[in-house]
């Protein structure tokens, strides 16, 4: 019976329970009740914690202090959808309690346990039971009993799982969502797995079968020389023809006297070219002696090494503020990228339905966006969360996440921007703006399900209007002309449709003019938003 977990193993824990969610990912998926093809619950949790095992994977942990830490901030950064929120906020909390600590026994790990669910429980505005949170919470409790009783551990953990197995069980009968699909919940089954994951490091077991271990990554050292040290400065490399009858090696001496690393090849009509120089000019004017240049590329090698030490240093780049507003949107799509770089948006982020991005992927984007402000519209509900986590991360910006659920209520948000008022009031006009958008979205069944009133069967069209399933039909037609008929559109004054890369254009066409015959007061705009998974969003206004 193993007592204590140093660094190490620790950091070998959290990598097996990465394997082991990544190995379930598939059947966690299928437990998602709401039959849509969205970024499902295991896939997110899969994905962020992959982002631990991943910076475990590249060095070594002397504590588990250390080995928490790294697997906290990871898990913060690549954290996808609500359940990798949670699940990082879980971690978050469990490293905050280790922080100063070599080694830890039973009585640790349930004090760390008890952390993480607490950190957890605080973040969430209003949170919900038979879910994550109830299952981590038994656990936690039944760790903090276990550990009066014996401190080790494994004997520790093992009580932990045991209780929050019961705990899962019994989320069937606390939500009725869960009780009428006879599913339990899929966080809470994603937050077992990883459990049950570091338990099998604990006692010696393989990875999943198929799982490959994380082997540690090395890569050259960067620190080992100086900036200064670099004799020649750029990098040049370049592909000219043959136009003359000039004879390529006497190209080769030329270079030869300009720098070092020099790679020449040439055949019957081109002239390859790779060589480090402090006088890229000289060697491309000398270039075109023999040819035209075909390609060029010259690259400062010392600004890149720079940049790799910041970059392994974790320093970030910050754009400095040139204006006081910036907008950063999540869409996924072409034509909807477009209409929001036409509105002026700084950053796009590429994702939305089964593209959930990472925190780390949002932030990014914050930190390029040369404002004093930036607004971020994450446009769909799973993605909130995770934009949120930004707030506290961002430096030297103030961060307003600004809760868009889909993409037209994102739209018409950004359309109420002032750049001349304050904040406040712009966050006010901008939040009244989603809330007098309603949104269609059509899409397709994934599994079969019995939800809100509906049999749906695998492959069935479903629309959804705002966030609600509103129709399931076998023909696309039907559910579009069902959708026409509300009262929602019939009474629009605005109604934009955006079809998505399924829809070919004279079929989008033919859904416009089903929307104008049977909507006559609603002005009608048609535009690609070459959106994935949704065949059609429609906003009303």
């Amino acid at each position: 019976m193993i007592t204590t977990i140093d660094g190490a193993l620790f950091a070998k824990m959290v990598i097996h329970g990465s394997a082991c969610i990544n190995a379930q990912k598939q059947h966690i998926n299928e437990l998602n009740v709401f039959p849509v093809p969205d970024g499902d619950t295991g896939t997110n949790m899969s994905m962020t914690i992959g982002t631990a095992a991943e910076e475990l994977g590249k060095k070594p942990c002397d504590t588990v202090g250390q080995a928490a830490s790294v697997t906290a901030n990871a898990l913060l950064r690549g954290a996808r959808g609500n359940s990798g929120v949670i699940l990082s906020l879980l971690f978050r909390g469990f490293a905050k309690a280790v922080k100063d600590k070599e080694t830890i026994d039973g009585r640790d790990l349930a004090i760390a346990l008890d952390f993480g669910v607490a950190a957890a429980y605080k973040a969430v505005m209003k949170p919900a039971e038979g879910t994550i949170l109830t299952v981590s919470r038994m656990a936690a409790a039944a760790a903090a009993a276990a550990a009066r009783e014996d401190a080790g551990a494994e004997h520790v953990l093992d009580e932990a799982i045991q209780a929050g197995l019961i705990a899962l069980d019994d989320t069937i009968n606390q939500n009725p969502v869960l009780k009428k699909a006879g599913v339990v919940d899929s966080g809470g089954k994603g937050f077992l797995v990883i459990l049950q994951g570091m338990m099998d490091e604990l006692r010696g077991l393989p990875l999943p079968e198929g799982a490959a271990a994380v082997e540690r990554k090395e890569k050259a050292d960067f620190e080992a020389f100086s900036t200064e040290e670099i004799t020649f400065g750029y990098c040049t490399e370049f592909i000219c023809a043959r136009d003359t009858k000039k004879d390529p090696e006497a190209l080769r001496g030329f270079l030869s006297a300009l720098g070092d690393s020099l790679v020449l090849v040439d055949d019957d009509d081109i002239i390859k070219v790779h060589v480090h120089t402090d006088h890229p000019g000289k060697v491309l004017e000398e270039a075109l002696t023999y040819g035209a240049l075909q390609t060029v590329k010259v690259e400062n090698m010392r600004n890149q090494h720079t940049e790799i030490l910041a970059e392994d240093a974790g320093v970030r780049k910050i754009a400095p503020p040139e204006k006081k507003y910036g907008v950063v949107a999540v869409a996924a799509g072409a034509g909807l990228a477009a209409v929001f770089r036409d509105l002026g948006v700084d950053g796009i982020i590429s994702g939305g339905q089964t593209m959930n991005p990472a925190t780390e992927d949002i932030l990014r984007q914050i930190d390029a966006t040369p404002a004093e402000v930036v607004f971020v519209l994450p446009n769909n509900k799973n993605i909130i969360m995770a934009a949120e986590q930004c707030i506290p991360l961002a430096e030297g910006k103030q961060v307003v996440v600004l809760p868009s659920r889909t993409v037209p209520q994102g739209i018409s948000a950004l359309l109420m921007m002032d750049p001349e008022t304050d904040v406040e009031t712009n966050t006010q006009a901008m939040t009244e703006a989603m809330g007098a958008v309603s949104t269609a979205e059509v899409t397709y069944a994934a599994r079969d399900s019995e939800f809100g009133g509906f049999s749906i069967k695998h492959g069935d069209y479903m629309a959804l209007l705002n966030g609600q399933l509103f129709a399931t039909e076998r023909n696309l037609d039907k559910i579009l002309r069902r959708l026409a008929q509300e009262d929602t559109y019939r009474q629009a004054e605005f109604i934009n449709i955006y079809y998505g890369e399924d829809v070919k254009e004279p079929e989008a066409e033919k859904t416009l003019k089903l929307f104008s015959g049977l909507c006559p007061g609603a002005e009608i705009t048609l535009l690609s938003g070459g959106q994935p998974v949704y065949y059609y969003m429609i906003s009303a206004e």
